[in-house]
């Protein structure tokens, strides 16, 4: 077997070992049938936070205003990302949590869902940078007093339905037990 007979038929095992044995079918190639799609989640309408230290507060979710931040809200209150996370802002009129790495700077970046709903008490927004067009993935927060300055600056996403007084009393560092979602 001469140098480049061997080297084509190297080659050819690489791609074989990669890809599959549907690599090497003669004739085009063979394709796995596809995966079964997996099931939508249920609808979001509503999320309960609970937090570590007792108390919860719920809020009504706006998949009309901000799909596919409402979307990634749920799924990651599915799966348990926010659990022991800690709320790492308060102020007199704000709580923000849901940093994973609970410092304010955590959390990836996703496109801004601006929409009209004002950010009054109680209203549920989610952080963003400098770039307005940017928003966290991770954080979010709720107002404690009437916001408007924030309004079509920041994605608004819910409004607290339940336990404003919960809201009110959370402090740096108490932690998110769970967030369900209905």
């Amino acid at each position: 077997m001469n140098r480049r007979t061997l080297l084509r038929t190297a080659a050819a095992t690489v791609v074989v070992a990669a890809c599959g044995p549907s690599a090497a079918t003669p004739g085009g190639t063979a394709t796995k049938s596809p995966s079964p799609s997996p099931t939508p989640a249920p609808p979001a309408n509503k999320a309960t936070v609970e937090l570590a230290k007792g108390g919860s507060f719920g809020f009504t979710l706006r998949p009309d205003k901000a799909p596919q931040t409402v979307a990634r809200f749920a799924q990651k209150s599915r799966s348990g990302f926010y659990d022991n996370l800690t709320f790492h802002r308060v102020e007199d009129w704000v709580v923000q949590g849901g940093d994973p790495l609970g410092t304010g700077t955590g959390g990836g970046k996703v496109p801004s869902e601006y929409n009209d709903l004002p950010f009054k008490i109680g209203a549920v927004g989610i952080a963003r940078g400098p770039d307005p067009a940017i928003n966290n993935e991770a954080q979010f927060f709720v107002v404690k007093k009437d916001s408007d300055f924030l309004n079509s600056q920041y994605t608004n996403f819910g409004q607290v339905t339940s336990g404003m007084e919960i809201v009110n009393a959370i402090k740096i560092g108490d932690r998110i037990k769970t967030i369900r979602i209905e």
